[in-house]
C-alpha cells in the first residue's frame, strides 16, 4: 500500500476500546500487545488524551499510538507502546500519523520526554536518537539502537537515567 497524507487523528473515546484492541490483535502475532493497552488503561501510567488513532474518511480507527507515563530516573517521561496499524493499512502512513499526533498533544500539554524501544529504521523519522547517547538505559538486555528517546522541548535536553516504566510493562 502507498503512503496516504488524508488520514485523520484523534484522541481515543471510549467507543474505540475495542476497535484498538482489534488493531492491536491483527498487528501482532500473540495478544501481548492488545493486553498491554488494556492494562495500561487501567493503570495510573495512563493519560487521557494521548491515546491517538489514526481513522479513515468515515472515523473508523485503522493506526493507534499510546503514550503512558514512564520516567528517567525520577524524571517524569512518556513511553510510546505499542504503536500499532492493521495489516491492510500498514506503509500507509497511518502509524506515522497517530505517532505525529500522539508527539504533538504530548507537546502540547508541555511533556518534554519520550522514549520508545523499538525499530530502529522507523522512529528517527520523528526525531528519536539513540538512547544510549544521552546516557538512558533500560534494565533489560536490548540492541542498543532499538531503544531511541526524544525531547519535544529543545530547551531541555534528554536528561541520563534507567528508564521505569508503568507496571504493565513488566520492565
Amino acid at each position: 500500500m502507498h503512503a496516504r497524507n488524508d488520514w485523520f487523528t484523534r484522541a481515543q473515546t471510549g467507543a474505540d476500546t475495542l476497535a484498538i484492541r482489534d488493531i492491536n490483535l491483527a498487528a501482532f502475532e500473540t495478544p501481548l500487545e492488545a493486553d498491554l493497552v488494556d492494562a495500561l488503561r487501567a493503570d495510573p501510567a495512563w493519560i487521557d488524551g494521548l491515546s491517538l488513532v489514526a481513522t479513515d474518511a468515515d472515523d473508523k480507527p485503522l493506526g493507534h499510538a499510546l503514550l503512558t507515563r514512564c520516567h528517567l530516573d525520577d524524571t517524569p517521561a512518556l513511553c510510546l507502546a505499542p504503536v500499532a496499524v492493521r495489516p491492510e493499512y500498514q506503509r500507509s502512513g497511518a502509524g506515522t500519523a497517530a505517532v505525529r499526533a500522539a508527539l504533538a498533544a504530548a507537546k502540547e500539554r508541555g511533556e518534554r520526554y519520550v522514549v520508545v524501544l523499538g525499530y530502529p529504521a522507523y522512529y528517527p523519522r520523528f526525531g528519536f536518537t539513540r538512547a544510549s547517547a544521552h546516557g538512558i538505559r533500560v534494565t533489560i538486555d536490548v540492541p542498543d539502537e532499538a531503544l531511541m528517546a526524544l525531547t519535544l522541548d529543545e530547551t531541555h535536553p534528554l536528561p541520563p537515567g534507567t528508564v521505569r516504566y508503568a507496571a504493565p510493562f513488566g520492565i
